[in-house]
């Protein structure tokens, strides 16, 4: 039988797993697919995912393609592996995709979404999804600040030190920020993004919400293209890959 590409949409809690990228003695949201793929269909797959989300990051959009030279009906793949998976990943979608698909290259954009929890008491049954920080923010601020972030710029200033990449220019196509009671969500759409750039987007507007900064400090931030311009990393547990675009 010759081989077939399929693409899959994957959701996750990350709060188990050391990210998604294989790691030699640690679990892994990619080691644990693989893992499963391999039962079902008795040989070695290789995942491709399109972010390689980080330790304690979740998904409710992540896309992933494999190659496989099984008789396993497409449309059972879904349901058979998450029979195999753990209870915090599952598979919402399995389906035959052209060879040429790519789950990374093939992307044109990525929304996250992060979520601030202010309340005074410590939201326990939300605890792993959010970044539990007491107090309010100035939310129009941050707004406006956010506003300032969408188009093409060098985001090196919001680039951990690790992202080595050779240019850190990217196009944000969308950086909102909306109240809902306790909770504020931070929701930045791009056509793709440096490493920990969303985090450190948030902790800076958290800045901004506090007061330490006005909503003009961005410019002066992205001017500077040193991330020790920029405000702290947000806690991984409030953020969220919600989709991908093809």
């Amino acid at each position: 039988m010759s081989s077939r590409r399929i693409k899959l949409v994957v959701h996750y809690d990350g709060t188990a797993y050391h990210g998604w990228q294989k790691q030699p003695g640690a679990p892994t949201i990619q080691g644990t697919l693989e893992e499963a793929l391999e039962r079902l269909c008795g040989a070695a797959v290789n995942v491709v995912g399109s972010s390689r989300t980080d330790a304690g990051v979740h998904a409710l959009g992540q896309v992933a393609h494999f190659d496989l030279d099984s008789p396993v009906p497409t449309e059972n793949i879904a349901r058979a592996l998450n029979n195999l998976l753990p209870d915090d990943i599952a598979v919402t979608d399995a389906q035959d995709v052209r060879d040429d698909f790519d789950a990374i290259r093939s992307t044109r954009s990525k929304r996250y979404r992060y979520t601030i929890c202010t309340g005074m008491i410590r939201p326990v049954q939300r605890i792993r999804y959010c970044w539990h920080r007491p107090g309010p923010l100035d939310v129009p601020a941050m707004q406006s600040a956010a506003a300032q972030l969408v188009g093409t710029h060098d985001f090196k200033s919001f680039a951990s030190a690790a992202d080595t990449r050779e240019s850190s220019v990217r196009t944000v196509l969308e950086c909102t920020v909306l109240q809902k009671d306790d909770e504020i969500f931070v929701d930045v759409a791009a056509t793709g993004f440096l490493y920990n750039m969303v985090r450190n987007i948030v902790g800076t507007l958290v800045e901004i919400g506090r007061g330490r900064w006005a909503p003009e400090q961005i410019d002066r931030i992205l001017a500077a293209k040193d991330r020790a311009a920029a405000g702290p990393i947000a806690p991984a547990s409030g953020l969220c890959l919600m989709d991908i675009q093809y």
